[in-house]
Formats: structure tokens, sequence, C-alpha cells
């Protein structure tokens, strides 16, 4: 089906303004499907246009009171003709509930039978819940009221009334582009509150209604914290009436900005034990959709070419209040060894792209570059920004931008004729080097001759973009010296640098302030391993950490290295987001990826025994978490995980942790010291969709040739799979030894591709990305995948997964080529 064109955007939103929106949802008609009624005003200044519908059945449609064919809708759209000034248009029709979390989403909590209903109209979902003109720059107010089961609640973008049993009407609301449109609707358990008049509340599933209520105050806190910081920062109010955020299950996303009603994935209310960087992220994850309401939701992108308006400020802008709410450096930190290592990766992928100005002809290309780059790389180019104009001009283009544009759209030219205003300069060049050109530069530093230098990528020769940085020297357990300056040329002297104390590691980009691969000397990397649990610097550490995982992804660095630093610094880390992430990273992608077949086992050992000196030797609740989690995922000791299972020798704090028993679980199917019964009888005792999940990925992981065909076979069915469901199996699939596994490396090019017709773009890239091969690292698997990107009918999502994955495993062949051993 047609996805909508840039062109044909702009000539619609020429060719009519929507000034109003009603929407009657009746959600009480059964599992599938649900009644839907849209009634448009519009205004038009041309004869003809088109309105976006994805319905199952429509019922009637009349224009200005003159019924049109219900088959006159094709592939999505329904064509009007005739139109006059003024016009309304109404459409009843019936719908579908989604099972891939896109449009309205029916979820079904087996804990206790309740159904639970959330809209994620993102993109081009929202004519599968209502028609409409579905674009961003056709903004209008909503009007919406549902119907339900009479022991429902329903929430939504404007305050919701209960008018009867069963009937609910939300406010009027402001005028909202079409994908923010948000109704949630179920049994929720609630917490709520007032901050300065502003209603506040925190809604999930009945399930999960204690660690809801441990939970709600630390996030009301910060909700209100971020409320006030973000509203002294802009100087703008916030806009858009109560605030709620709804934890939703079998969520795609992270999160999404629905104004008023904010949607998060309900993995993020812990109902287990949580390391520090865990409950950070979802702290800045709050904070990051608040800032959506103003960048975004008040002004709004006129096509999804500037998306970057929206997720680099709301990335950098999270950062920026969890850091002085917080008063703490931690979310700096985090930023680097999570938010970066998820940027650098998308960088060094051929499907790399421009922070800005991204090429998007149509709505379906533009969701591929919802990516690191957009989230992360963008928000560390506004710190250089920031540092290129200063803080205060900065700040005083923002506002002008969002006063400027407010309920309406903007674009990259309009946002920095803003900030050109406040800071008085042209920003042109600045904007071509850093916002419209792909590619990360490398920056070494050479203190024997005090020369810093710039290596830009091959691809882009001719760009220049100014690097505003430190470099940081450590010896052992001291900070030797700190420089800063820019570098604007391929070599550039710093005499700070030379006139420096020698030092054993010198860490260019030290506090992480510019985006680009730290490049190490030969000195440094060699007193890396032994050394960089000895530098001060959190920071400079988690840097450090990045550049090594860097080295190993562009083949400078020999894995074994970050193997050695591991098995020396990692277990006295004290960091969680440096010991989880690099954790996370050491045990899914080097040892299964970079480090040859016959030393994987070896290096799981070596793994599982750092991560146990870790436990013996943490000071907190997380970093004990940290090391049994990486202990279970790596040891072969069958009796010790065994004993975890049943709840003995336990390390502190683990005990009754239904999740951390989950990755147990997991861990003995891995070593098929588990079976189907088994597995079985632990999901009766954790009978809820978390453990449904859990179960799911648990029996897919078993080594056994039933139980991979069986896997197999229920994720590429056609049926009711939902999202997780099938993220849980592709996520535990390819665990196992190789013989057992290869057979799968074709169907995958085969079958994946197949799901395009049940599932939707976003959950069919997440599930074709956790899918793929990439542990069979053979150059047939390459191959394989080589051909099938040929296939020019691949989806975009789907070829952006393969596109993605395939640099990784050609990374992965490249460096066990280069560095195997003798």
């Amino acid at each position: 089906m047609p996805s909508l064109t840039r062109a044909e955007s702009h000539e619609r939103a020429h060719a009519i303004r929507v000034t109003e929106m009603r929407v009657e949802l009746d959600l009480d008609q059964g599992p599938t499907h649900f009644a839907s009624r849209t009634e448009i005003h519009f205004e038009a200044s041309a004869e003809s246009t088109f309105v976006d519908l994805a319905a199952t059945t429509v019922h009637a449609i009349t224009l200005g009171g003159v019924p049109l064919d219900p088959a006159s809708v094709r592939e999505r759209r329904l064509t009007l003709t005739g139109l006059g000034p003024s016009n309304v248009l109404v459409v009843d029709t019936t719908m579908a509930f989604s099972r891939d979390g896109q449009g309205l989403h029916r979820s079904v909590d087996p804990a206790d039978g309740e159904a639970y209903v959330y809209g994620h109209v993102f993109l081009d979902a929202a004519p599968t819940v209502f028609a409409c003109f579905d674009q961003p720059d056709l903004k209008a107010p909503y009007a919406v009221s549902v119907r339900t089961p009479h022991h429902w609640r329903v929430l939504g973008n404007g305050h919701a009334t209960q008018t009867a049993p069963g009937q609910w009407e939300l406010a009027r609301t402001a005028p909202l582009a079409t994908y923010f449109v948000t109704v949630c609707a179920g049994p929720w358990a609630s917490a709520e509150r007032e901050h300065r008049g502003l209603p506040l509340g925190i809604h999930a599933r009945r399930s999960l209604a204690d660690p809801l209520a441990r939970q709600a105050d630390q996030l009301l806190d910060v909700t209100a914290a971020f409320m006030d910081y973000f509203q002294e920062l802009f100087g703008i109010g916030y806009p858009f009436g109560d605030y709620h955020q709804v934890f939703c299950p079998e969520f795609n996303a992270g999160a999404m900005e629905n104004p008023g009603c904010v949607t998060i994935r309900d993995n993020y209310l812990f109902r287990g034990a949580a390391t520090d960087d865990e409950l950070l992220t979802r702290t800045n994850t709050i904070a990051h959709e608040m800032a959506h309401m103003w960048f975004g939701d008040l002004v709004t992108m006129k096509w999804w070419d500037d998306l970057w308006l929206n997720e680099s400020f709301a990335e950098y802008l999270a950062h920026r209040a969890c850091s002085t709410v917080m008063n703490s450096d931690a979310t700096w930190i985090d930023s680097t060894m999570a938010r970066a290592l998820w940027g650098h990766s998308a960088e060094r992928s051929p499907s790399t792209h421009p922070v800005a100005g991204s090429p998007a002809p149509d709505a379906q290309s533009a969701l591929n570059n919802f990516d690191g780059i957009s989230y992360a790389k963008g928000a560390a180019v506004l710190r250089q920004l920031i540092a290129h104009i200063g803080d205060a001009a900065f700040v005083a283009g923002v506002r002008d931008h969002l006063r400027a544009n407010a309920f309406g759209n903007s674009d990259l030219a309009g946002f920095l004729a803003s900030v050109e205003r406040a800071a008085d300069t042209d920003l042109s060049g600045w904007s071509n080097a850093w916002l419209e050109t792909a590619g990360m530069d490398t920056v070494h530093a050479h203190q024997d001759t005090g020369r810093v230098t710039r290596t830009i990528p091959a691809d882009h020769p001719k760009v220049s973009r100014p690097h505003t940085f430190d470099i940081a020297g450590f010896d052992a357990d001291r900070e030797v010296f700190r420089v800063r300056g820019t570098v604007a040329k391929a070599t550039t002297r710093w005499p700070a640098l030379q006139e420096a104390p020698r030092a054993a590691m010198v860490i260019p980009n030290a506090s992480d302030l510019t985006w680009a691969v730290t490049g190490f000397e030969p000195e440094t990397l060699a007193n890396l391993p032994l050394g960089l649990a000895s530098i001060p610097d959190t920071h400079a550490r988690a840097v450090a950490w990045l550049a090594l995982i860097d080295g190993m992804h562009l083949g400078t660095i020999d894995p074994r290295t970050i193997l050695d630093t591991f098995s020396h610094a990692w277990p006295v880390e004290v960091n969680d987001s440096i010991r989880n992430r690099v954790g996370t990273h050491v045990v899914d992608r080097v040892i299964p990826n970079f480090v040859v077949p016959q030393d994987q086992r070896a290096a799981e050992s070596a793994v599982a025994d750092a991560a146990q000196r870790l436990i013996d030797g943490a000071d907190s609740r997380g970093g004990r978490l940290i090391g049994a989690r990486v202990v279970a995922q790596t040891t072969a000791d069958v009796a010790l995980l065994g004993s975890w299972l049943a709840g003995t020798g336990l390390p502190p704090g683990l005990a009754d942790d239904s999740d951390f028993r989950w990755l147990v679980v997991r861990a003995l199917a891995r070593l098929d010291a588990i079976d189907d019964d088994d597995i079985d009888m632990l999901r009766a005792q954790d009978a809820t969709l978390t453990g449904d999940h859990a179960a799911l990925a648990a029996r897919a992981t078993r080594p056994s040739a039933a139980t991979k065909r069986w896997a197999w076979a229920e994720l590429t069915a056609t049926g009711e799979r939902s999202n997780y469901e099938r993220n849980a199996l592709a996520g535990a699939f390819w665990v196992g030894d190789r013989d057992l596994l290869r057979p799968y490396v074709e169907r995958y090019f085969a079958d994946i591709p197949a799901l395009g017709a049940h599932l939707g773009e976003d959950a069919l890239g997440m599930v074709a990305t956790l899918a793929y091969p990439l542990r069979v690292v053979e150059p047939a698997t390459l191959e394989m995948s080589q051909h099938a990107l040929a296939d020019d009918r691949l989806s975009p999502a789907l070829r952006r997964a393969i596109v993605d994955a395939q640099a990784k495993l050609d990374a992965a062949l490249t460096s066990q080529a280069r560095f195997a051993s003798p």
C-alpha cells in the first residue's frame, strides 16, 4: 500500500486546513474489533483531496451530508471531490485491534484475564484508528468520546470525564498532529497527585499494582521536578492540561510523547531489583517525553526529515534536566555508555545519515531514521552548538523558536533563524558540517608533539567539523593533566598538551564533549588493561570503554584486549552504567561475535569469574545484580544455577526476584539442564504477561532440534502472536551449536520478510533485527544476507534491519580474520 509522499503532503497542506476532529470509539464490541466514527471539519482551497483510512469495514461515508460509496476507499485512501470552502466529512467504520503494538493495541494479562487497550498511532498508524489527514503539519483540535466495559477507566490527550457507566468524554484538545492522538483504556491501577494545580497520574495494569505503589512517589517526584524545570527553561507554561503517564503492556518503543497522556513500556515498572542506571534510564525517559511537550508537541516538524527537531532536542534536554534536577553528572556518563554506544553503531553502518535533512520521500522511509543518529548524535551536536555560541544564546534562540511557532510547525531553517538572531551569527557553515553531513571523525592526541589530529570519514573528504573538547592524562590513581581546545583542521598544535606532564594513559574527549571516535596512542592502549580501573574520573573511564568497543568494531583493537581489560577493570568498577552496559556488550556481542568459536567457552569462563569477583566485592545491590546477571549468562555451573533457581545461595538482595529468576531459568535452558515441563511449571507460578514472554524465551533457548523447530514455527507463524511474543522468541533463538542453527540462516531470509504481510513496519523492523542470524558468524551467512538485499521488494524497515545487522556481521568476520590466534 502506498505511503504518503512528501510531495503529496506538501500539496495537501496547501489545499486544506483542518479546523476540528471529532472521534467516537466503541471499545466494547469484543476482543478483535472496535467501532470508530470520525467527523472531520476542514476548509479547502482545492476541488479535491484525499483522506487516509485503513478500516476493516467501512459502513457509511458522507461529505456535506451527501452519501459516498464506502467501496470508494482504495489502498488506505478515500478520494474526495467537489469540495467547497467549508466541509464536513463523516466516516463510520469497524476497525481491528492490533497485536503488533501499532494503532490501537489490545493486550490481555493472564494474571487476571483483564484486557488493556492503548493507542500508538506514530507515523502512519492513525488511519487504523480513525479517518484523518495523516501528516504532521495538518494539526487540529480533537474531541474524543470512548465507550468501554463499565469497570474500565479511559485516559487520553484531554481530561477524561465519565458521563455514564462505560461512557467517557475527553476534553477538546489544543491543535495536535495526528500521530500524537492516543486513548488508553482498561482497569488501570493508578497513583495520582496535584502539582501546582496540575493533575499528575501514573497508571499500569492491575498485576503491576504493587510495584506501581512502591515506585509511584519517585515517579511523581521527578515528574513534578521536571515540569518546574522545563517551564522555567522555556519561559512557556505546560500547554496541554493534565499530565498522565501510562505504563502500557507490549509497547514497542521506550515511550511516546502523546500530549497529556505519555505512553511508556511497562518493563520500566521494575518487578524486582533494578540497578542505578536502570532507574536513571527510566527517569531520563520521563524527562525526554516531557521535553517533547514543547519540542515536538507544541512545535511540530513540518515533515519527517526534520524529526531531529523532536528527538535530538528531547535527548539533549532530558540529560540536561536530569543533571540539573538530580545535581549529578551520572546522566552524562550514562549517555556515553548507553546512548553514544548506540549512536556510534548507527554511524558505522552503511545506513548512516545526517542528523537533519535526511531524505524522507515518504512516511515509511522516514521511520528508519529514528535511530541513534537522530537521538544521540543530535544531542551531542547540540552540545557542540552551545560550545560554539554559548548557552545564553542557545536558550534565547530556543525560546524564540517555541514562541514563534506555538501550536504550529517549523523546520530546520526556522530553528536556525531563531538561534542565529539570538547569537547574532551565521550558522550555515556550522549546520552544513554538523547537521547536514553524515559520518563521524576520529580524534587522536599525540602528547610527544603536542598535536591533535582529526581524521575525517573517507566518504566525506571535504567536510570540516570543528571539535571543542578536552584531553586528560592519567597515571595510577591520579589525573596528571587536563587541557581543552578546538580542532578544526586535520592537525592542530595544542602547546598545553605538549607542555603537560607525561601520562601513562591519554584520553582524548575525556568528558565526551564532542561526537567522535576516540583514538588511542599505542602506549595508552597497552596500559589500559591494567590501568583503566585506576583512572579516578568516572566519565573518562566511560569514554575509554566506548573507545575500546569502537576500536573492536572498526577492526583496530583486538577483542582479547577488551576481555583482558574486562577481567582487570570491570570487577572493581563502581558506576552502574559502565558495569551494566559493558557487561551486556561483552556477553551479547564480544564473545558470540568477535571471539573465534574455539575460544568462546574459555572467554565465557573468564567473564563469569570476573562477574563473581564483582558480586563478592560489590558495595551495592546494583553491583551484585549486574554481576549475578553476567554469571547467569556465562557460567557452565549447573549446580550453581540450580541452587539460585531454588532460592539458595543467591547474592544478597535477589531473593524473590521473579525477573532474575527467569534469567536463571533461561541460563539453565541454554545448558539444556531444564525441560519444557519445568518451564511450564515455573510459568504457572508467574501467570503474568511478563511470565509468558520469559517462558517463551526460555523454551526457545533450549539447544535441541525439536525446540528450534517449534520456536521457528511460532516466530514465523501468521497467527495471533503479539509483538512481544515474537520478540521473545527471536531474541532467544540463536543459542546452541552452529550445526543446529545453520539451517535456519537461509530460512531467515525467506520467512522473516513474509511477516511483512501481517506486521506493521515498526514491529517488523524489531523482529527482523532480533531474529537476524548474527551469531552464525560465517561467510555463508554474509553471502545470503547480501543476496537478500538485492531484492527490491523488501520494505524500508526490513531492509534497514538487514543492512544494520549485516554491517555488524561483516565487522565480526573482519575482526575474527584479523585477530585469529596463530
